[in-house]
């Protein structure tokens, strides 16, 4: 059934939902699946038109590309140009959970995530339903479950509420625990940038990678004693 809700704290319905959200994704539908920060909206990564449905399903455009979420460390190696020290560093510290790294793209990948000038935002959930599912999937392209604009969706029915029969399958986990979007450093650039401080905080990477917090925060570019830019639309 077109949208259907599976409560995962039922073992036979969490054994089903994962099946049928397998399925879906691989034959280029919608899910939503709880992570450990907000609800995800996701698909195949590899899969262009069902990364094209994504967007259009949060009324978004290509110039906010989708992140890829990953269910193992090597998943991520396959993915990037070179796994950096800096790389390194922060997914041992903060992987599985709530940070998500933009760096260069390994060269060649079959994908269009949107407007990525050759880098790929990853993340991989602290989340057992979600870490599940992208294990017999693989990298699933995933954004917050909500209409652009709209608030992130900390449960499924909210999730639903937002984006209703174009979703295929709901995976309900419960309130996600963080409640909030995770943290966005891009390591393409010079130095370390948050584009975004969510559920990691700019002086816990600070203590990490020994990059000042004000410097983190600073777009490249952009003079140190002046304060943050305008933060782009990444949900």
């Amino acid at each position: 059934m077109q949208g259907k809700i599976y409560d995962c704290s039922d073992e036979q319905q969490r054994a089903e939902g994962i099946a049928l959200a397998t399925k879906a994704a691989k034959s280029g539908r919608l899910i939503v699946t709880p992570t450990d920060t907000v609800y995800g909206l996701g698909c195949d990564a590899f899969d262009n038109d069902a990364v094209a449905s994504l967007l259009a399903a949060k009324h978004r455009g290509p110039d906010m590309p989708v992140p890829v979420l990953i269910g193992s460390w090597d998943t991520a190696k396959g993915l990037v140009q070179s796994f950096t020290d800096q790389m390194k560093l922060l997914t041992e510290a903060f992987w599985p959970g709530g940070l998500s790294i933009v760096v260069p793209q390994a060269p060649s990948l079959p994908w269009n995530l949107g407007d990525t000038r050759g880098t790929v935002m990853l993340r991989m959930p602290l989340h057992p339903i979600a870490i599940e599912l992208l294990r017999e999937v693989g990298p699933m392209a995933v954004s917050s479950a909500n209409i652009s604009g709209h608030a992130p969706a900390t449960t499924a029915i909210a999730a639903k509420q937002q984006l209703g029969k174009a979703v295929a399958v709901y995976l309900d986990g419960g309130e996600a625990p963080i409640g909030e979007p995770s943290t966005i450093i891009d390591l393409s650039g010079p130095w370390p940038y948050l584009l975004r401080e969510g559920a990691l905080s700019a002086e816990r990477i600070s203590e990490v990678i020994g990059v000042d917090a004000q410097r983190l925060r600073t777009r490249p570019g952009q003079n140190l004693q002046q304060p943050n830019g305008n933060q782009p639309g990444v949900q």
